[in-house]
């Protein structure tokens, strides 16, 4: 049998950060510039996802030049990216939303559009997701101690709602459990963009779980 094609979307709204969102990851954000406004409310009516794509030059928020021509940096960023889904929206006065969004399925940018008003768009290619892959067990470390931040963040908190990670739990899979570490990790964006890019969800935990030992090493020295 033939392979099927790859999975495309069209005209997909961008929304370029200077963070990295994985699959199963949370995102909040407050939305106040008119070309994420529109963007936002339209995916939320339309139930639809937008990419979050991580930045590599260029500023999350654009500024008119106050005198002269503009001469701040043109955005770009990486081809790698992530569906977002919004799962809870607030307007909490005119012009600023509350957004909190989960991370889907990731994607690559084949081509790209910046509109007149400032939206990037872009036809994308959806890129397969981690298969099930069970934590081995020279690995079940990074398990416990996932559930032991966890924990801790629970008890700083009286709210289930604001913490980084939410349910489901799926501590047996390699893929999740690594994307969870990352979400927490005190990391560079650049390492997380190829984290996040790896297609191997095993071999993704295993250098979340050499990080974790250069963390664990710097901390004791």
């Amino acid at each position: 049998m033939s392979e099927s094609p790859p999975l495309t979307l069209t005209r997909l709204p961008l929304f370029p950060l200077q963070t990295v969102l994985f699959p199963g990851g949370l995102l909040p954000l407050r939305i106040f510039e008119v070309r994420y406004l529109d963007m936002v409310q339209r995916c939320h009516r339309e139930g639809a996802p937008f990419g979050v794509v991580s930045l590599t030059q260029g500023a999350e928020v654009a500024t008119a030049p106050r005198h002269g021509p503009d001469t701040e940096a043109p955005e770009a960023f990486q081809d790698v990216g992530t569906l977002a889904r919004i799962e809870l929206i607030e307007q909490v006065q005119p012009g600023l939303l509350l957004v909190r969004c989960r991370g889907e399925q990731r994607f690559r940018v084949q081509q790209r559009e910046k509109l007149k008003h400032g939206l990037w768009v872009a036809d994308v290619e959806l890129l397969a997701q981690d298969m099930p892959t069970p934590v081995p067990e020279e690995l079940s470390g990074t398990v416990r101690s996932l559930q032991q931040v966890l924990d801790s963040l629970r008890a700083q908190t009286t709210s289930p709602d604001q913490l980084p990670i939410a349910p489901p739990w799926n501590w047996h899979d390699a893929g999740w459990v690594a994307n969870r570490w990352c979400d927490l990790l005190p990391v560079g964006s650049e390492l997380k963009q190829r984290l996040m890019s790896l297609d191997a969800p095993l071999l993704r935990l295993e250098l979340v779980g050499d990080v974790l030992d250069k963390l664990r090493l710097d901390a004791e020295r």
